[in-house]
């Protein structure tokens, strides 16, 4: 199975980048690719394949784009019809924006994870976990993680950052990039 990313925002955030090596890790560098990237600086993707061209110009066949907005649900099944799952590369919006029916690969169909938003690192883990057998209704979520920022030692009172998606639990733990967590603390949401 490919998994591919289409990135679908304007430039190449930092953030893309950090989610895209994650989900690349996840799944594996030979069975990931970043498509839709132009002339947008990828020097941060080393190690991983990148396309200058919409996915949708790589003619490829057996393709399933994953949308929240699609009326099926992806299936273990359906790891025996498809070579290739599409996501929509975008930093997400809260509440979300259903941006990813704007992805377009003539013949693909379409299944989802669920009606809520992931971040695109867990929408692939969740696919790969999909695809070698088990069912969405199988897996543990939790929806926001928050990210404590600083605690003042006066007061024992923080900041802290909620992140809004749903994210998979691997043994108990959110599937987050420690990269996030550390950009959150410097940069903020």
């Amino acid at each position: 199975m490919k998994y591919i990313i289409e990135h679908m925002d304007p430039e190449m955030f930092e953030w893309c980048v950090v989610e895209y090596r994650h989900a690349a890790d996840a799944v594996g560098a030979d069975n990931f690719m970043v498509t839709n990237v132009g002339d947008q600086d990828v020097s941060g993707l080393t190690g991983i394949e990148v396309q200058k061209e919409k996915v949708d110009a790589l003619s490829l066949k057996r393709v399933c784009v994953l949308d929240p907005e699609a009326p099926d649900e992806l299936l273990p099944s359906d790891s025996e019809k498809y070579d290739y799952l599409v996501f929509g590369g975008i930093l997400g919006h809260f509440p979300p924006q259903a941006r990813t029916r704007n992805l377009v690969v003539k013949g693909a169909d379409r299944r989802n994870l669920g009606k809520d938003q992931f971040s695109t690192d867990n929408a692939v883990m969740v696919a790969k976990q999909v695809m070698e057998g088990k069912k969405l209704s199988e897996l543990k979520f939790q929806k926001d993680f928050v990210i404590h920022i600083e605690e003042d030692e006066d007061s024992g009172m923080g900041e802290e950052m909620i992140l809004p998606y749903k994210y998979l639990l691997i043994d108990g733990k959110p599937f987050i990039s420690d990269e996030i967590i550390a950009y959150v603390k410097k940069h903020g949401f």
